[in-house]
């Protein structure tokens, strides 16, 4: 019989990803990956190498997906960046929950460099789209860019705090698409030209 390597290295992932998300990187164990994986855990060192080795591919392949999913076509209709961008982080909540534990934690953000390089291409994007007229060319492209992902993340970042404000629910289909039609038109009127 022969090792399904993808598919035990895919539970692995998955697996470390809802234990990263819900414990941290301090409060996660390789042993409770594994048990949830339901591999063995001298496999997932055979796969991973360490904890913290584990963490880094857990995150950058978190980040490596929301790239793709908010590719450089949305940063030409900044709404629909911040529409993608909620989109996203609507449907992988994990994501912010890993976010919060990297800040937390006080260690150097996982591959910084390969990061800074990504978000630097997005400044630069949008600072080409100040030049053309596209956006508002009295902001900090630097700072739009923060501010245009923490309006369409923060929902997901804090979702006790959504719901108490709006005095409803975010599981719930029509809130869901308000809150993403705010972001969206909040984004246009912060950042339009």
């Amino acid at each position: 019989m022969a090792w399904d390597t993808e598919g035990t290295r895919r539970r692995l992932k998955e697996a470390a990803t809802a234990e990263f998300a819900e414990h941290g990187l301090d409060g996660t164990t390789m042993t409770r990956i594994a048990v949830r994986a339901g591999i063995n855990k001298e496999r997932l060192y055979s796969y991973y190498g360490d904890k913290n080795a584990l963490w880094e591919v857990v995150l950058a392949d978190e980040l490596d997906r929301l790239a793709s999913a908010v590719g450089p076509e949305a940063s030409k209709d900044i709404g629909e960046f911040a529409g993608a961008t909620y989109d996203y982080h609507a449907a992988h909540p994990e994501l912010a929950r890993l976010l919060q534990w990297e800040g937390l934690s006080r260690r150097p953000a996982a591959r910084a460099e390969q990061r800074t390089a990504h978000y630097r291409q997005k400044v630069d994007r949008f600072a080409q789209a100040q030049r053309d007229g596209l956006l508002d060319p009295a902001l900090d492209p630097d700072h739009l860019a923060f501010a245009l992902i923490a309006l369409a993340a923060w929902w997901q970042t804090v979702p006790q705090l959504a719901d108490m404000i709006t005095d409803s629910r975010g599981g719930d289909a029509a809130e869901n698409h308000r809150r993403r039609a705010f972001v969206v038109e909040a984004a246009r009127r912060l950042a339009g030209p």
